[in-house]
């Protein structure tokens, strides 16, 4: 096996231009749906965590569990492609819709994913805040709503911040099934590039190299933002230390 001669065909093929923007485009759809998907994961997630814990004396109250334990049990029952294949090959020309670009399908489809998991770690989190907390909001005159919105769920992310950077990491992973759905990232870049020359073991190694990077930056970001966090409470609860 002469890896000289491998890497020499790769790195002639990356000199053109056309591979270099094509490897540049699988790298940025890879982050963006893994981002965008984490983002609409995170809202999804957090109303649905907050009406799983929300007291069930109305109707109301009740249906909505009901209807957030479906939702989950669907996008967790399921893999991920799956739910790509469904989303843009049957339920879109199901609705008759034409025009979106499998990027979107994508990204919602991720976000929806990634909101069934977030709503587990998410309620996690609220369950873990000292329900003392809650009251003292009650007691000050908010509303629940209030209360859960400024008090408890920032208090909870703060909790659930190294799992949330565990589901960011299973996004950028699970981003190499978008191929599925004829999304160009970056799997579907350096398999084209290999192709070229037909070689596909130098960069499937890049490929693997640039996942590793991702994962040890997004573990390197977590770490710094619970330092940060953890920083603001020891200032907090020590103002001497603070001023120290």
């Amino acid at each position: 096996m002469n890896w000289g001669v491998k890497w020499e065909k790769f790195i002639s093929t990356m000199e053109g231009e056309y591979f270099r923007e094509l490897l540049l485009t699988g790298f940025l759809n890879t982050i963006k749906v893994a981002v965008l998907g984490l983002i609409i994961g995170i809202v999804i997630g957090t109303v649905i965590a907050v009406i799983k814990v929300a007291p069930k004396y109305s109707r109301i109250n009740r249906v909505l569990d009901k209807i957030c334990t479906v939702y989950v049990a669907i996008f967790r029952g399921t893999p991920m492609v799956v739910q790509l294949l469904l989303a843009y090959y049957v339920l879109l020309p199901m609705l008759g819709i034409k025009e979106v670009e499998s990027i979107v399908v994508g990204i919602v489809v991720f976000g929806m994913n990634s909101g069934s998991y977030v709503s587990e770690i998410m309620r996690g989190g609220l369950n873990s805040v000292d329900k003392g907390q809650m009251e003292a909001g009650r007691a000050l005159g908010l509303s629940y709503g209030t209360t859960m919105i400024k008090v408890v769920i920032p208090q909870a992310v703060k909790n659930i911040l190294p799992t949330l950077g565990n589901e960011f990491i299973t996004l950028i992973k699970e981003t190499s099934v978008l191929s599925f759905i004829t999304v160009y990232d970056l799997y579907t870049a350096l398999s084209t590039i290999g192709s070229k020359n037909y070689e596909k073991m130098v960069p499937y190694l890049v490929m693997a190299a640039i996942y590793i990077v991702l994962v040890l930056l997004i573990t390197l970001l977590v770490k710094l933002l619970e330092n940060i966090f953890a920083k603001s409470d020891r200032a907090r609860t020590n103002p001497k230390a603070k001023r120290a």
